[in-house]
């Protein structure tokens, strides 16, 4: 998660253009607008660093280029006010369709009620706006979570000392929170003994030197839930320094090539994560947003299915980046969600 100084109006125009995707054909059969293509459509985002969210905008870009739109992206800057001016251009530019990725409720909410006010499709991946006309997309959080803790209980047992790492306010680690508390009250003996995690411009550094603090004072931890592959990799730099890699297990949700590098290395404390394939994510994202801009019905709720990713599975399989994720585990590179005769059915 990515936040720099915030740019004023024209610099974020300047990016938006440069971000913008080449217009292409129509499609034959497609319904209007689409039959001549060219639509207009946004993806704002809150968050752009990272592998997840990378391959996320891959993968919309990919969708978008075979639907013939046209797709401004503006690069998520972990800025409110600025997101906030990002979709006012959107408004301003006349796009037919807006993507919010990820964002604060409270801060985008009622600009976000402009651009519908004004004839605009909206669609949301990761961010609850609360409102019953934009579907909201999302990674089934409850699943990603409960897969990867019913794992850790399969490796470690029904009683052990946890370490958490999460930050309350973005919707995707609030509902994994929710699974994680529920599993609390399940499991009486499992104790949690130290809460941590910080979103920032250095995540997995910044919740690193929390997670340290947190085992050194607590050395009893054998197991640390971290629902974001960020958190993850922090707790896991942690545990290497102090040297108790060999003793505690770390469970996280979402994969990247570079996570699967860092799950399948030797002696590595992250042995499992919950995950889907954030380029078939960001790829029904658009998906849903042209449903919405052709006029048909979509759902208030997309979910994408999760599979349960092992370090064991990903080193017997031999499995080093996504791609090889999505060959050996076809599941994984396609979704059903949210689609039509008239939208090509491979994102590749």
């Amino acid at each position: 998660m990515q936040h720099l100084n915030r740019l004023g109006i024209v610099a974020g125009a300047i990016s938006f253009g440069l971000l913008g995707s080449a217009v292409a054909a129509g499609i034959e059969g497609a319904p209007s607008p689409f039959d001549k293509g060219g639509v207009q459509i946004a993806l704002i985002s809150y968050i752009s660093a990272g592998d997840f969210f990378q391959s996320y905008q891959a993968g919309a870009q990919a969708q978008a280029k075979q639907l013939g739109i046209d797709l401004r992206v503006f690069p998520g800057r972990q800025n409110a006010a600025e997101q906030r001016e990002q979709i006012q251009q959107a408004i301003n530019l006349g796009v037919k369709g807006i993507v919010i990725d990820h964002g604060l409720p409270e801060s985008i909410g009622d600009i976000v009620q402009q651009a519908i006010d004004a004839g605009i499709k909206v669609v949301a991946f990761d961010v609850n706006l609360n409102n019953p006309e934009i579907p909201q997309v999302e990674q089934s959080d409850h699943e990603l979570a409960r897969l990867a803790l019913e794992q850790a209980v399969k490796d470690n047992g029904s009683s052990f000392q946890a370490g958490y790492a999460y930050v309350a306010g973005f919707a995707p680690l609030d509902r994994r929170n929710e699974t994680w508390e529920t599993f609390k009250s399940k499991n009486p003996d499992v104790v949690e003994k130290a809460r941590f995690g910080i979103v920032s411009d250095t995540t997995a550094t910044s919740t690193s030197d929390q997670a340290k603090a947190a085992l050194a004072a607590n050395p009893k931890i054998t197991v640390v839930f971290a629902p974001y592959d960020e958190f993850a990799r922090g707790v896991k730099l942690a545990a290497r320094d102090l040297g108790i890699a060999d003793r505690v297990k770390i469970y996280s949700a979402d994969v990247s090539t570079a996570d699967i590098q860092e799950i399948t290395e030797d002696g590595s404390p992250w042995v499992a994560t919950a995950a889907t394939n954030p380029a078939v994510v960001g790829a029904v994202s658009i998906r849903a947003i042209a449903l919405k801009v052709a006029g048909s019905v979509v759902p208030r709720q997309i979910v994408v299915k999760p599979a349960l990713l092992t370090q064991t599975a990903l080193r017997e399989a031999g499995v080093k980046t996504i791609e090889d994720l999505a060959s050996k585990l076809p599941s994984f590179s396609t979704s059903d969600a949210v689609t039509a005769d008239w939208i090509p059915a491979k994102l590749y």
